[in-house]
């Protein structure tokens, strides 16, 4: 039986960790693309960390958008100016532009980003409504004394 591996759905998801847990080692996908290098972390019971390694953007070359179930990064460098006339022997850091998109489940909603030492982070919280969350019902006995008889089955 042929095995599918459905690690890229999982690493780019958030909020779904039992779902793609079980189905973390199925088939062969290709894992696509690896730029820029991102962790996503649980920080607490309904809470998250994307962090997202964007050494050489700048914060205005970064844009951080949640619409609907989805969160895009977007990150673009801005033109070279001409006064920057060197001659790049190896260039081993890379400034492409890019644009990542995470599927995030229900309820997901962020909360901030910021931009410390090259990595940029988003918090993440599931903030499921009052009405969604299970609730206990109590259970009254009767209060008038009666007893309904039942017979058992033969």
């Amino acid at each position: 039986m042929r095995t599918f591996d459905l690690s890229p759905l999982y690493r780019s998801t958030v909020g779904f960790d039992r779902l793609f847990s079980m189905l973390d080692k199925t088939a062969g996908f290709d894992a696509g693309t690896t730029y820029p290098p991102y962790n996503i972390e649980r920080t607490g019971e309904n809470s998250y960390r994307v962090t997202i390694a964007v050494a050489g953007f700048s914060e205005g070359e970064l844009t951080v958008e949640a619409k609907e179930n989805s969160l895009t990064v977007k990150g673009e460098k801005a033109s070279e100016t001409e006064a920057r006339r060197t001659e790049l022997l190896y260039q081993g850091i890379a400034a492409r532009a890019f644009e990542r998109v995470f599927r995030l489940a229900d309820f997901v909603e962020v909360k901030a980003a910021k931009l410390e030492n090259g990595l940029l982070h988003i918090d993440l919280v599931r903030e499921v409504p009052e009405t969604m969350k299970p609730r206990t019902i109590r259970i009254n006995t009767a209060q008038n004394g009666k007893v309904i008889d039942t017979k058992a089955a033969a």
